[in-house]
């Protein structure tokens, strides 16, 4: 029997605490196998992506928050150097290269930063 999967939305933070750019991570659902995604902001706009890498499936990070190149220009799994366009989350380099990151919804609704995910129920 297949799981009916749901979506719901929760406040990552406000626009204002994060850097430009600059990035932060969130979990959608419980127990053991939350989805995870992070948001990462660019001037006035957001975007948010599961992260999840193209190339090989763990999260890109090792340090917490921390999803961009040194000279925040774009986004990079820490593990093998796969690196994505921050506004698309398309792979132009590196392992995946062709390849993009899966798109989580969000919106800034009275300065707050809202995403959409799945969780099962």
């Amino acid at each position: 029997m297949e799981r009916e999967v749901t979506e719901i939305e929760v406040a990552v933070g406000r626009l204002d605490e994060l850097e430009n750019p600059g990035c932060r991570e969130f979990s959608i659902g419980d127990g053991d196998w939350p989805f995870k995604g992070f948001v990462v902001r660019k001037g006035n706009d957001v975007y948010a992506y599961q992260n999840f890498c193209v190339h090989v499936g763990h999260p890109l990070n090792w340090s917490p928050d921390r999803f961009l190149t040194k000279d925040k220009s774009a986004l990079i799994c820490a593990s093998h150097g796969a690196t994505y366009e921050i506004e698309t989350g398309y792979c132009y380099a590196g392992p995946g290269n062709g390849r993009s990151l899966r798109k989580v919804d969000v919106e800034i609704r009275d300065g707050t930063i809202y995403v959409t995910g799945p969780t099962n129920p």
